[in-house]
């Protein structure tokens, strides 16, 4: 049966319209001014982040060096013959001493021995004990601390009150010890800094140790302080420390 024409003339359902109108709702929502409870704050008005506060790292203390590796510049001061003889400067393989073994003997300042030298000759007997130093400078008159303990490290035991003394030999600022009831007959010490170097040195022929003191680098002592009375005798003194007696030496105990 055909279908009547009014069925098939039957306008559509218009959906545009409404679509639009439910769009423009939801337009309408989203575009509302926010409530005074609900605005999120920006980044400027956001409070700084505090940043943590750095402490600086403590500096590294020096700590002893027990490996020892040639040093030929130090190596190259001490002269090959002295007095007439030889002077034996064997590698640092061959005695297995290090700076950390002698800095023992020299307390805080013993933490900074970076190489060591030995040198020795056998007639007439000496040993020469050479060492490099790390900055700062070192001042022979700081040496005074350590100066019995250097001794008991080259074999000198023994309770002397008067054991060292400043002196100055051959221009130069030193601490010495002589021949007493702790030493071999004729022995003498010497201990002296150039400023990066500190030397050791004992031999029994002070003629020979002064010769090598001459020899190597060390701290000039002062000029003599002119008189303020040119007639007057000069009375002056190289130095408070250099020019005092054995009575007003500073005690050992034990080298």
């Amino acid at each position: 049966m055909p279908m009547p024409p009014s069925a098939v003339r039957r306008p559509p359902i218009r959906l545009v319209p409404l679509l639009l109108l439910a769009v423009m709702a939801v337009s309408a929502c989203s575009s509302a001014p926010p409530t005074p409870g609900s605005a999120q704050p920006s980044p400027s008005t956001l409070p700084p982040t505090p940043v943590p506060t750095l402490s600086p790292s403590p500096t590294p203390l020096p700590t002893p060096r027990f490996t020892n590796e040639p040093d030929p510049q130090l190596s190259a001061l001490i002269p090959a013959r002295i007095a007439g003889a030889v002077v034996v400067k064997p590698p640092p393989s061959a005695f297995g001493t290090t700076p950390g073994d002698m800095g023992e003997s020299f307390g805080e300042l013993g933490l900074r021995f970076q190489s060591l030298v030995i040198a020795y000759v056998e007639k007439p007997r000496m040993s020469l004990y050479a060492v490099r130093i790390n900055p700062p400078a070192v001042q022979t008159s700081e040496l005074r601390t350590f100066l019995a303990a250097a001794g008991e490290y080259v074999g000198v035991h023994g309770m002397h009150p008067e054991a060292w003394h400043a002196a100055v030999v051959t221009g130069k600022q030193v601490w010495t010890r002589g021949e007493d009831s702790a030493t071999l007959a004729g022995t003498t010490l010497y201990c002296w800094s150039s400023g990066e170097y500190v030397f050791l040195l004992i031999g029994s022929s002070d003629a020979a140790n002064r010769a090598m003191v001459k020899a190597l680098p060390g701290q000039a002592a002062p000029s003599p302080t002119p008189s303020a009375t040119p007639s007057a005798p000069s009375s002056a003194s190289p130095s408070p420390q250099l020019s005092q007696s054995p009575s007003a030496a500073p005690t050992s105990s034990g080298g």
